[in-house]
C-alpha cells in the first residue's frame, strides 16, 4: 500500500510540474464563433447578400461553419480558403492581396491561400491570434464588411 501511495505521489508532483510548464493561451470557443456567424449573417440579410460563413482557430481548424439558404455552393469552398489564409497569417486577406500585388507576387499561386477580401483574423486585445473568420458569397469588399461585423460582435469579448 505504501509503495502504491509513494508512485501515485510521484506521479502526481510529475504532472503538477509539468502542467506548470504548459503555455496558457487564448481561445476562440464555439460559442464566440456563433456570435460572429450570427452577426455577419444579419448584416448579409440587412444587405441582402446570401453568405458562406467559416470560423477557424488559429491552427486552421474549422470551429463553425454557416451556409445561408440558396448562397453559392462554390462559395463554401472559399469561405473556408479565406478563413483559412487569415488563420495561417495573422492579417486579413485584404492584405495578402496588397502582399501578391506590391511585394511577394507569387503568393497568390500557392495553393489554398486566399489573395482576396473576405478572411479576417481574430486577435485578442492583447495581440494574441487566436483564429479567423472567413466569408464568401458576395462582391469581395461585401465579404469583408461582413467578416467585420463578425469580429465587431465579438470586440467586447477580445478584451
Amino acid at each position: 500500500m505504501k509503495k502504491i501511495l509513494a508512485g501515485v505521489s510521484l506521479v502526481t508532483l510529475f504532472f503538477a510540474g509539468s502542467a506548470s510548464a504548459l503555455e496558457m493561451r487564448p481561445v476562440l470557443t464555439l460559442d464566440l464563433a456563433k456570435k460572429m456567424a450570427a452577426a455577419c449573417e444579419a448584416r448579409a440579410i440587412q444587405e441582402g447578400w446570401k453568405m458562406n460563413i467559416a470560423v477557424m482557430d488559429a491552427g486552421g481548424n474549422l470551429i463553425y461553419f454557416q451556409r445561408m439558404d440558396n448562397a453559392f455552393l462554390k462559395s463554401i469552398e472559399i469561405a473556408m480558403m479565406k478563413a483559412g489564409t487569415s488563420a495561417g497569417f495573422p492579417f486579413s486577406t485584404k492584405m495578402m492581396a496588397e502582399i501578391a500585388a506590391t511585394r511577394v507576387p507569387g503568393i497568390a499561386y500557392v495553393p489554398g491561400v486566399a489573395t482576396f477580401e473576405g478572411g479576417l483574423p481574430v486577435m485578442t486585445a492583447g495581440g494574441a491570434h487566436i483564429g479567423s473568420i472567413g466569408v464568401s458569397g458576395a462582391r469581395s469588399d461585401q465579404d469583408g464588411m461582413c467578416a467585420q461585423a463578425g469580429i465587431d460582435a465579438i470586440a467586447n469579448d477580445l478584451k
